[in-house]
C-alpha cells in the first residue's frame, strides 16, 4: 500500500467556532461547507482538513459519546513549517488574533534545532508553528529534509 493521506478529519465540539477561526479569522478558503456537519479546507496538494461536528463524528463511527467513546484526541499536533524565525512569531500572532490561544510562545526548541511555538484553535486543536533550517518547503508545499 502506498503511503497516502487525503483527508485529516478532526472531531470539533463547536463547528461555528472552527469556521470563525479558520475561515473568518485566518482567511482560509473553504473547499466545502456542509452546515451543521463538516467543513473542509484544502491544506496541501491532495490533502483536506475536515472539521466534523463532534456529535456527528461519534455517530458516524457508531460510538456512544456518553459511554466513553468520546472524540478527544491527545498526543497529536498539526504542524506548519514557516520560512524563518520571524515567521513563527508572525504566524502565532495571526492565530491569536483569529481567536486561538498561544500555548508556548516562539522559542528555541529542545529537539532538532527547531525554533517554534504552539497555539490552540478554539476547539483545542494544537498547532506547532516551526522554522527548521534543516527542512525545505517547496512552492507546492512538499517537504524535503536537507
Amino acid at each position: 500500500m502506498e503511503p497516502r493521506l487525503h483527508f485529516l478529519t478532526l472531531a470539533t465540539p463547536d463547528l461555528d467556532a472552527a469556521r470563525r477561526f479558520y475561515h473568518d479569522g485566518l482567511g482560509w478558503p473553504m473547499a466545502h461547507d456542509e452546515p451543521g456537519e463538516i467543513i473542509f479546507f484544502q491544506i496541501a496538494p491532495g490533502l483536506l482538513l475536515g472539521l466534523f461536528d463532534a456529535g456527528k463524528f461519534d455517530e458516524d463511527l457508531l460510538r456512544d459519546r456518553e459511554g466513553g467513546g468520546g472524540s478527544a484526541v491527545s498526543g497529536v499536533t498539526l504542524a506548519r513549517n514557516v520560512p524563518g524565525r520571524d515567521s513563527v512569531t508572525e504566524t502565532l500572532t495571526a492565530f491569536e488574533a483569529a481567536g486561538g490561544t498561544i500555548l508556548k510562545p516562539a522559542q528555541e526548541g529542545a529537539f532538532g534545532g527547531v525554533f517554534h511555538g504552539h497555539a490552540a484553535d478554539p476547539n483545542g486543536v494544537i498547532w506547532e508553528i516551526a522554522h527548521n533550517p534543516g527542512w525545505h518547503i517547496a512552492d507546492d508545499g512538499s517537504v524535503f529534509f536537507d
